[in-house]
């Protein structure tokens, strides 16, 4: 048998509980080393059941233990310290979306990564799916030129999560998401647009390599929640480029409880489309039209691509990061705009 992989988790809420972990036991090559979170009964039953070695309320004791590479889940307001100790410490990261609140701290975690020479990978988990992978493809091949408009639309079974009178769909039971998480600012930063247009984001800044200069928001907050349920954004894109991105939250049901995504670009020599709900990609260039064959299932939003990445970074084996902590500050940045627009009323 090889060498296996260190693994340490800050943040083993919910989301990790269901997710994370269960994609990291599928791996034989995996030494569950520490796990760290708040709450001793439910730490208790994270260690018992993947059989940690260390198990503490302090994040630090995970990283002291030894783990080659790390899952960073804790809040978001938290994942600059987790993530650039983990870092320091000689860890390859996969830190969870939103990567962080202030775009200062997500380009520090860019340079801390560059210097330490470990990989820093987001869990944006649609750019590893085929319908991403796709439009990815054609668009490295081909291109549509200079981008000159954008439009992202998304909606989310959300409306229970961030008005704090309910869960998620997909949530672990056994450990339900904390409040404050999702609903306090200082920790999640904001509402949907942190909780979902994030990926949204993610994917298309990926697909079109854009970085956000200025724009107006406009965010609704009904059913008297505490942080919004709705966005409008408006960006203008370094170059010129302009794009509007929209993001609700739906009820619970719609869509087959799934995200609806769709991206459309359009540049100087040709447009492209992606529709996740649909898993649809469509590409057209200079008179071309290439329409991707999906398989059924291929634009589900899922965490598999970013745990598999942050484990070949552990064995040292080669991977394509398709979500890379650069892309992640550009997201924290155009989120950043908005916020503050919403807020003050302003560009």
């Amino acid at each position: 048998m090889g060498k296996k992989v260190r693994v340490g988790v800050i943040g083993a809420g919910s989301w990790a509980v269901a997710s994370h972990l269960p994609n990291l036991a599928k791996h034989d090559d995996v030494d569950f080393v520490g796990v760290s979170r708040k709450g001793p009964e439910i730490l208790k039953k994270v260690r018992d059941r993947y059989g940690f070695s260390v198990a503490s309320e302090d994040y630090q004791d995970v990283l002291d233990a030894g783990v080659d590479v790390c899952i960073v889940a804790s809040p978001t307001g938290l994942h600059h310290e987790h993530a650039k100790a983990a870092l320091q410490a000689g860890a390859h990261v996969m830190c969870e979306k939103p990567f962080t609140i202030s775009p200062a701290d997500a380009w520090d975690l860019v340079e801390v990564a560059d210097r330490a020479d470990r990989q820093l990978i987001i869990a944006f988990g649609w750019n590893y799916q085929q319908v991403a992978q796709a439009a990815k493809r054609s668009m490295d091949e081909l291109g549509i030129g200079t981008v000159e408009q954008m439009s992202v639309t998304m909606s989310s079974v959300t409306r229970e999560l961030l008005s704090d009178t309910g869960s998620y769909p997909g949530s672990a039971p056994e450990s339900v998401p904390e409040s404050r998480t999702w609903v306090d600012p200082a920790f999640s930063g904001g509402g949907y647009g942190q909780a979902k247009l994030s990926h949204a984001l993610g994917l298309a800044f990926w697909l079109t390599g854009v970085r956000a200069q200025d724009g107006f928001a406009f965010m609704s907050a009904p059913m008297e929640a505490p942080v919004e349920l709705h966005d409008a954004i408006t960006l203008r894109f370094e170059g010129d480029a302009i794009g509007v991105v929209s993001g609700g939250s739906s009820h619970l049901g719609a869509s087959r409880y799934s995200h609806a995504l769709e991206i459309r670009v359009i540049g100087s020599d040709g447009q492209l489309m992606i529709d996740t709900e649909r898993e649809a990609a469509w590409h057209f260039f200079k008179g071309q039209e290439r329409i991707s064959e999906l398989a059924a299932g291929s634009g589900e939003q899922n965490c598999i691509g970013p745990i598999e990445a942050v484990l070949a970074s552990g064995r040292g084996a080669p991977f394509e990061n398709a979500s890379p902590g650069e892309l992640g500050a550009r997201t924290v940045e155009a989120l950043d705009i908005a916020y503050r627009s919403a807020q003050s009323g302003h560009l």
